[in-house]
């Protein structure tokens, strides 16, 4: 017994240094690259990335390769941040739950596990790879990743029995899959994507996102309709959007804009408090929390006297989760203008809103995990208690400490995805983008393309100010 003792209090002492040197956060670790990156600096933000290298490996390096991919995109490198990219991914594909780091989150927080990214990151890095490949004039190579996020997404929600995401399905990924298929003269599989991108936006993104179907979107499908010769599909589109179709040969190539707009939210941490109330079953107690209506029976019939006694000791109790704080956008929509003719930016993706209820599903599934958690942690309270009651007191203390949330995320993601698609003339082409903002009013951008004959130029540009 004395070596039992001995050895439970070595074990807990030790795990309670390695739990409060773990406390502190990763941006708090990283705040200079995040500087870096909101203040437009790429070239230091990529030099930072490159020196401070510690976390390519370990808990965090999902997040080293997410950034270093971003920054390689945007610094135009388009090779080298695929090359981030698919390592990013193969890391994501290759997460198995290491059952050591399961245990020690039970005693802790998910902050000691590797880095495990929110549904709709997963598929973002598709993404940003089917725009490298654009980019790189590897239009099926960019398709493949368009078609890999509804499948990312099918997989990922066949593993949730209750409480599936809302977001299930990407009418982006479609509609931009539409895109490149049009711009490679598959007119075909270019009218089935656009046709499966208005089927999700008019059910799915209307319903939980409150976006709606991008007017672009309407004529793409009826062109592609017509070049098809679906003749039929083209009158019966006409009636649904009330719309005359009019086909405009595309003689001097087009420009298909993408407007990236700020960035996405970040994680802080919020608490539910909740109060222990009697259960009429034998060997239960039930945790509630009225505001968020949440109940939580918890069966202590198998646990020791000391064990039991800390929960009727308990009163009430904090659980410690995620939640996003939006970056409300500096600028509030934005048109291209060529030849005095405007062309106005339409929403096809908005990040935010599917940030904020993708964790809202997740929260929802595994609060019965922090339920656990608290288990846990009565459990150790109890042994240490029964050894030493200070030590029992110590390990109160720390296990308040230590209930954090995992605040980490990919903090360089967009706010919202908007396009357009415009003629151009052949040769040069100046055009402007005009970004509205209510403080400014509107700032101009010029970009110079250079118009082909049966071409499609595609371009993406990430204003990053934020309020």
């Amino acid at each position: 017994m004395k070596y039992y003792t001995k050895y439970s209090r070595l074990f807990l002492i030790l795990s309670l240094i390695i739990l409060i040197a773990g406390c502190a956060t990763y941006y708090t670790k990283n705040i200079e690259f995040q500087n870096h990156i909101t203040q437009g600096n790429f070239v230091k933000a990529d030099n930072w990335l490159e020196k401070n290298d510690k976390d390519a490996d370990g808990k965090n390096q999902l997040l080293y390769y997410l950034n270093r991919g971003y920054v390689s995109w945007i610094l135009q490198n388009y090779t080298e941040s695929n090359q981030y990219f698919a390592t990013a991914d193969k890391i994501m594909e290759d997460y198995v739950k290491n059952y050591y780091l399961e245990a020690l989150t039970l005693v802790s927080n998910p902050n000691v596990k590797p880095y495990k990214p929110e549904d709709f990151e997963v598929v973002m890095v598709n993404y940003f790879m089917a725009l490298n490949y654009i980019q790189l004039g590897m239009y099926e190579d960019a398709i493949v990743e368009c078609k890999r996020i509804n499948i990312k997404l099918n997989q990922l929600n066949d593993k949730f029995k209750d409480h599936k995401n809302r977001y299930q399905r990407d009418a982006f990924a479609h509609n931009l899959m539409g895109i490149i298929y049009e711009a490679n003269k598959d007119y075909n599989n270019a009218f089935i994507a656009y046709r499966n991108a208005l089927e999700i936006y008019e059910t799915d993104y209307k319903e939980y996102f409150d976006i709606s179907v991008p007017e672009q979107l309407k004529k793409d499908l009826m062109r592609t309709a017509y070049l098809t010769g679906f003749h039929e599909e083209v009158k019966y589109y006409e009636e649904k959007f009330n719309q005359k179709f009019s086909f405009q040969p595309n003689e001097n190539g087009e420009l298909v804009f993408f407007w990236l707009n700020g960035f996405g939210p970040y994680k802080a941490e919020a608490s539910i408090n909740f109060v222990k109330i009697p259960n009429s079953r034998s060997g239960y107690v039930t945790m509630v929390n009225e505001e968020y209506d949440l109940s939580f029976p918890l069966y202590i019939g198998d646990k020791s006297k000391k064990e039991k006694e800390a929960f009727e000791d308990l009163r009430f109790f904090r659980i410690a989760f995620p939640k996003y704080v939006e970056r409300t956008p500096y600028y509030k929509s934005a048109q291209l203008i060529n030849n005095n003719n405007e062309y106005k930016l339409e929403l096809m993706q908005d990040i935010n809103e599917i940030a904020f209820k993708t964790l809202k599903d997740r929260m929802v599934r595994e609060m019965a995990s922090a339920i656990m958690r608290l288990d846990t942690k009565k459990a150790l309270e109890a042994l240490a208690d029964e050894e030493d009651e200070a030590l029992g007191t110590l390990v109160n203390i720390v296990n308040t400490v230590t209930e954090k949330a995992d605040t980490r995320n990919w903090q360089t993601l967009p706010y919202s995805i908007s396009y357009a698609r415009i003629p151009l003339d052949e040769g040069l082409n100046s055009i402007s983008l005009q970004t509205h903002s209510a403080q400014a009013g509107i700032k101009n951008q010029m970009f110079n393309f250079n118009g082909k004959k049966g071409k499609t130029i595609f371009h993406a540009y990430h204003t990053i100010a934020s309020k």
